[in-house]
């Protein structure tokens, strides 16, 4: 253990080993600070009590400054002399008497909003809000077993997705919790309840339903029952494979019409720039820009962009008799029109902004369809001629079933 004045300037230059250490001050007994082999430098104090030596953090140095920290370690050895004088013990009282509520709240003002996007923001506190808090109440942290884990999991499996939403939510408050001293460490209570089954689904929309929906669009926009910025967004979101809030906040700024591009600054998986075709350039080229409003789909008040598309889509998927389909299956049809003309996964990928190769292989399946297709025809040649030779044998039909598999077998070869 090593012994400075700890100032600003001889924390910075207390050197970083393979081990953590503890650097007394030379003025104040019993204030240090400790030093990581990360380099991170967390100021604290330490006494003895009852014949135990005890240690409490007062801050991470940089957070902390020197001058604060030694304030607070003078306040907390002071306390000490006292007869009732533990700070240790009360720091873990406290602790042990967090009610899973005052979790929640530090969890939704401390950490949610530092490192999640406003949507992810949005579904945290909703699970804590609608589900974690009414069914745990004031129960406290440190009591929360699996038990009471898997009976919270299990009064939601009338919907299954929310429930598994809703445990890796309370399971990231757990071990939060573990990181913030209120549990023990590895005692997170979500690790042994098994989530419900997910299937993801991968509907997407035949020429045929094309053809429907191509109609019911152009029936809303000439009859006025949709915006024409609603039908535009359905249209231009089938051309693109972007996600909805992509099309749906789109500012002009981020459209490059002559380079054919969308720059979006910031998306689910970053920033990232859409690749526009011919089509959804002339759409965009077609729309009006309402002056004062900077959004591509303009909502009803000034400066808006439209915030709903859901009761515009299910009017008009219910005019295209296409009840079961929701609007991000327009993104799984502009994947699966993709392979059918022939092109890659990894291209697929680019185009959807997908950043794992793993999350574009679900559509992987699809791209056998030409195979599928071509097999058809091959093997229905054949059938042809086969069944035809057998009900009508003659002497000029094994010659031309010969032929029919030489012509097959010189197109596979030139294939």
């Amino acid at each position: 253990m090593a012994k400075i004045k700890i100032t600003k300037r001889s924390v910075e230059t207390l050197k970083v080993t393979s081990k953590d250490y503890i650097a007394f001050d030379t003025e104040l007994p019993g204030f240090g600070v400790r030093v990581m082999p990360s380099g991170k430098r967390f100021f604290l104090v330490q006494y003895r009590r009852h014949g135990r030596t005890r240690r409490v953090m007062i801050g991470q140095f940089g957070v902390v400054t020197a001058e604060l920290a030694r304030r607070e370690a003078t306040i907390k050895l002071g306390s000490v002399r006292g007869a009732n004088g533990d700070p240790a013990a009360l720091r873990d009282a406290e602790r042990q008497s967090l009610t899973m509520k005052q979790l929640g709240e530090r969890f939704l003002t401390q950490y949610v909003p530092a490192r999640c996007k406003p949507s992810t923001e949005a579904e945290y506190r909703r699970a804590v809000e609608l589900f974690l808090d009414p069914f745990f109440a004031k129960q406290h942290v440190r009591s929360v077993t699996t038990a009471d884990v898997a009976e919270l999991h299990g009064s939601l499996s009338h919907i299954p997705y929310q429930a598994n939403r809703t445990l890796g939510v309370l399971s990231k408050m757990m071990n939060l919790a573990e990181t913030w001293g209120i549990r023990d460490k590895h005692t997170n209570p979500c690790e042994d309840v098994e989530r419900y089954p997910e299937r993801k689904r991968e509907r997407f929309l035949s020429p045929k339903e094309l053809k429907r929906l191509g109609h019911a669009l152009a029936a809303a926009e000439a009859e006025q029952t949709e915006t024409k910025y609603a039908v535009a967004a359905f249209r231009i979101l089938l051309l693109t494979g972007c996600r909805l809030s992509e099309i749906q906040k789109l500012e002009w700024r981020y459209v490059d019409l002559e380079q054919k591009e969308l720059r979006l600054p910031d998306s689910k998986t970053g920033a990232k720039t859409v690749h526009l075709g011919d089509a959804a350039v002339a759409l965009l080229k077609a729309l009006p820009h309402l002056t004062g409003n900077p959004y591509v789909i303009v909502g009803k008040k000034k400066k808006t962009h439209l915030t709903d598309l859901q009761h515009p889509w299910r009017r008009i998927r219910k005019a295209a008799k296409l009840n079961d389909v929701r609007i991000h299956d327009l993104r799984h049809t502009f994947a699966s029109g993709g392979l059918l003309v022939g092109e890659g996964l990894a291209m697929i990928g680019k185009l959807l902004g997908h950043t794992q190769v793993q999350t574009t292989a679900r559509y992987a399946h699809l791209a056998s369809d030409p195979v599928k297709q071509a097999a058809t025809k091959i093997s229905d040649r054949l059938a042809a001629a086969l069944f035809d030779t057998i009900d009508n044998p003659s002497n000029n039909e094994p010659q031309q079933s010969h032929a029919l598999v030489s012509d097959v077998e010189d197109r596979s070869e030139a294939a």
